[in-house]
């Protein structure tokens, strides 16, 4: 099978997050640049912002173009990174359980994020849902369902030896 993209969907969802993180930056040298030039200090805010927003695009869509996943007979690779590449094999037997999550962001572009939690890796973190090993951010509903079958039927053969 090829490498697969993600949906176009996935480049609001980089930006917005993109633009989350630079937030706080954005606040400190507005109101450092408030301190220090009493005057121009709405400009200086201005530009960061229409800087934000130039960085945030050029990260995410970088971040699109460099996100692949290709499922094998054996295992799902995924592949992604924009100055440091990470690979990702994860063999269909570690595979314990397959989500699909529906953000208000995802369902706004119509597309879904797979979850596939494996044995020993995936864990809740407060506050930001599930961190796995296997999660393919953004693929349009019906792949997602398709992604989702794939996998529970490869389960379901690996539990029906024991």
């Amino acid at each position: 099978m090829a490498k697969s993209k993600l949906h176009s969907g996935a480049l609001w969802q980089f930006r917005l997050s993109i633009l989350i993180a630079f937030l706080p930056f954005i606040v400190f040298f507005s109101v450092l640049s408030a301190a220090v030039f009493n005057a121009g200090w709405f400009i200086f805010l201005l530009f960061l912002i229409l800087i934000g927003i130039l960085l945030a695009e050029i990260f995410a869509r970088m971040s699109y173009d460099r996100w692949f996943y290709e499922f094998t007979d054996t295992n799902l690779k995924l592949e992604r990174g924009i100055i440091w590449k990470r690979y990702s094999n994860i063999p269909y037997e570690r595979v314990q359980n397959v989500d699909i999550h529906r953000g208000i962001i995802a369902r706004i572009f119509g597309f879904s994020s797979v979850v596939i939690q494996t044995a020993g890796y995936s864990m809740p973190v407060h506050g930001r849902g599930i961190i796995a090993e296997g999660l393919i951010p953004a693929v349009s509903m019906e792949e997602a369902e398709k992604i989702r079958d794939f996998l529970m039927k490869k389960i379901s053969r690996k539990g029906s030896g024991l």
